[in-house]
């Protein structure tokens, strides 16, 4: 049986960090859902298509190994749909840590057997964020 992971988020844009995580993910799983998360309540600078092609041309050299979907629904719901077991979070610092300890243990209510991991960037990436690559861009 396959190891599949979902790697959720809004990648608006997908940055070098994303890539780093998701090529680690791949070290650990056979096949990797790239679930690209469209919250109504959040503005993005991309559509949700044009997020999901920036991520399949961000990483092409894995296409045989990558999807990437769009997900309107709870990133559990979704999971379990595609048949994934675990979810891959990307840590840049330890600010990111709470937040994603809530949301994990959120998840673990919803749906128990949905295990989640987190990989940290190499070094080089773990200060980008699609924030400042949005606000560098726009500035100039």
């Amino acid at each position: 049986m396959s190891k599949v992971a979902v790697y959720p988020g809004s990648f608006d844009p997908i940055t070098f960090g994303h890539i780093d995580i998701a090529k680690r993910a791949l070290k650990l799983f056979d096949h990797l859902i790239i679930m690209i998360s469209v919250n109504p309540s959040k503005k993005t600078l991309f559509t949700a298509q044009e997020r999901k092609w920036l991520v399949e041309q961000a990483l092409l050299d894995e296409k045989d190994r990558i999807k990437v979907v769009i997900n309107e629904d709870l990133t559990v719901n979704k999971a379990r749909e595609l048949g994934a077991t675990h979810i891959v979070r990307g840590l840049r610092a330890v600010t990111d840590f709470e937040y994603e300890f809530q949301m994990t243990l959120t998840n673990r209510k919803l749906s128990p057997t949905l295990e989640t991991i987190f990989l940290m960037p190499s070094e080089a990436y773990s200060y980008i964020s699609s924030r400042m690559v949005k606000e560098i861009s726009i500035l100039g």
